[in-house]
């Protein structure tokens, strides 16, 4: 799973936006964020945008865990809580999964285990193997 973490290290924009992941195995995926400035509204809680960028790096890196390339083709979220300071922490499981498609269901906390978010997503799944980074 190493190279799982050097793999997403190339997705630009979740990088540039302060996010990364902490645990990848097959089927799950955990990843972070610090609230910063640059990640709130005008109303000074954290952009919808941001969350969702969390959210679905979360599921692309549970979903490409198993080795073969998956893109998403279906994504939803709900924002359940508004949130301007902290932490944010997203948790993806595979709910489904067969040789085509794959579903899965990622909750976003706060760091006192407040339910920020709950996104699902659906991917693709091709028969391509992921390349990894030399």
């Amino acid at each position: 799973m190493e190279k799982m973490y050097a793999y997403f290290e190339q997705e630009n924009f979740a990088t540039h936006s302060g996010m990364h992941l902490t645990e990848v195995s097959p089927g799950y995926a955990k990843a972070e964020m610090k609230i910063e400035k640059r990640h709130l509204n005008v109303l000074g809680t954290v952009h919808g945008g941001a969350i969702f960028t969390l959210a679905d790096m979360t599921f692309a890196a549970a979903s490409n865990s198993h080795g073969n390339v998956a893109v998403a083709i279906n994504a939803d979220i709900s924002f359940v809580m508004a949130v301007g300071e902290g932490y944010l922490y997203a948790e993806a499981k595979e709910t489904s999964i067969n040789p085509k498609i794959s579903t899965y269901t990622v909750d976003v906390r706060n760091e006192k285990g407040d339910t920020i978010a709950i996104f699902t997503g659906m991917a693709y799944r091709k028969k391509d193997a992921l390349r990894f980074p030399e």
